[in-house]
Formats: structure tokens, C-alpha cells, sequence
């Protein structure tokens, strides 16, 4: 692959950076440029053309990697997956890009934050045995204006050696704080969608009625050896995001 000369970050944007590239490289594989199979600029290469550090190009290629749109294979680097053509891509309208579509300021707030041990819930998720394994356990909103339209809550395997400031909490990226605050290396994920009625705790967080319609999406992150390293439920209101779905990556806007 070769880097395309008018691809660029704007440095000073409120966007952040690891997300202005991951967009930049997702457009280039809907568009096609980067074909299946197609080895990616090690993050060296990607760093030293944008001048960014190597933490911001691995939190990207995170988000490809948890959007399934690359692989990555160890010793080799990381390429282009090959869409499933058998299976239907689901995509929940990009909360991000459609608030900005509306002229509305978005925030995320963050709920509670806190290490925790393993209970047997958590052991079944990560496959674990270890009652001792903590993790890191934090809960937020995603809302605009007056409304709350998201809510998160999410684990991660915790490492004492690398502490997360309460600002990076915030990040609704779940496989780019794994990347960057532990010592794992996420290169799949697996979504499972469902439609379900929100609990009492949930109609009372985001404001709406008991048992009102919601789209329930469970993310598991894994490393290379398949080993779950994180694990997020996020509920979506019903009433404020759409379901489209691609046969692949290719869309036309």
C-alpha cells in the first residue's frame, strides 16, 4: 500500500487524531483502494508520514481491527479482511457524524469508574479462572443536548503499571483503551446485536419509559492467542438510531 499523498490530519482539530486516521483508512477500503489481502504501512510508516506516535497509529488500527475491516497476523503485519458476503454487516448510525449532521454538541459523561475483582460473570466473559484478576469497570453516557442516548458500561483486564487518566474514560473506544493501557494486543472483536426492553436502571439513565424498545450490542475484544482481554455492553435508544446494514465493505453515499 502506498500512502496516498492528500491524506492528511488536521492536528488542531477537537476530532482526535487516532480517529481522523482510522476514518481516513476506512474511507480508502469502502473506496476500494486498499484491496483484500493488502498489507497495511507498518506503524512506523504511518507515524513518520503523519507525524504522529506510534500509540495514535495502534489506536486506529484498533478500530479497524474491532470494525473487522483488517486482520492482523503476528510476525507479518497487519491486512485488509475480505468481507463476508454470506453474512449481513450491521452498522448503527455513527453517533459522532450524525449529532454533527443535526448542529448538536454531544458529550460524554462518565458515571462511575472503578477496579474490581472477578465475579463468576466476569470469569465466564474472559475465560478465566483466576479469582483474583482485576479489572478496570467504568460506566458512561453519550448524549446530546438534553438528551441521553447511549449508555455503556465496559471492562477491561486491569494493569497496575498503566494508569488511565479519567479523561480517557470517556473514549467511547473500548479496542484503543485496551491498546493503549495494557500490555494486550487487540486483533479481533465479535458484536452480538440484539433488540431488548430497557431495565429499570437503564429507562431511569437514559430517561425514558420501562421497557421501551432498545438496540443491546455485547462487544468481546481478544488478543492474538483468541484470549478475551474486554468485554462492553452498550444500550442505544430505540427511538433515536437506525439499522442499516452492507453486503461488504463498498457503500455508495
Amino acid at each position: 500500500m502506498v500512502i496516498q499523498e492528500e491524506a492528511s490530519i488536521d492536528k488542531s482539530s477537537v476530532i482526535p487524531i487516532y480517529y481522523q486516521l482510522y476514518k481516513l483508512m476506512e474511507e480508502q477500503i469502502r473506496r476500494g483502494d486498499l484491496k483484500p489481502g493488502e498489507a497495511l504501512p507498518t506503524e512506523n510508516e504511518l507515524a513518520t508520514h503523519f507525524e504522529i506516535s506510534r500509540m495514535t497509529v495502534r489506536r486506529a488500527i484498533s478500530e479497524l481491527v474491532s470494525a473487522d475491516m483488517v486482520y492482523a497476523q503476528q510476525g507479518r503485519g497487519t491486512f485488509v479482511a475480505t468481507p463476508k458476503l454470506d453474512n449481513i454487516i450491521f452498522e448503527l448510525s455513527d453517533f459522532n457524524e450524525e449529532i454533527r449532521r443535526r448542529g448538536l454538541n454531544y458529550k460524554t459523561t462518565l458515571l462511575e469508574a472503578r477496579i474490581v475483582r472477578a465475579d463468576e460473570s466476569l470469569l465466564k466473559k474472559f475465560e478465566i479462572s483466576d479469582e483474583h484478576k482485576r479489572f478496570l469497570y467504568f460506566r458512561t453516557v453519550l448524549s446530546a443536548g438534553d438528551d441521553r442516548l447511549s449508555y455503556e458500561v465496559k471492562y477491561t483486564i486491569y494493569s497496575k503499571s498503566k494508569p488511565i487518566l479519567e479523561t480517557e474514560l470517556k473514549d467511547p473506544s473500548l479496542p484503543g483503551l485496551i491498546a493503549a493501557h495494557t500490555e494486550y494486543v487487540p486483533v479481533s472483536s465479535k458484536k452480538v446485536l440484539q433488540v431488548a426492553s430497557c431495565t429499570e436502571e437503564e429507562a431511569l439513565i437514559l430517561g425514558i419509559a420501562l421497557n421501551a424498545p432498545v438496540f443491546l450490542i455485547e462487544q468481546t475484544i481478544y488478543d492474538p492467542d483468541l484470549r478475551p482481554v474486554g468485554w462492553s455492553k452498550s444500550i442505544y435508544r430505540g427511538d433515536r438510531y437506525k439499522l442499516t446494514s452492507y453486503d461488504g465493505w463498498y457503500k455508495k453515499e
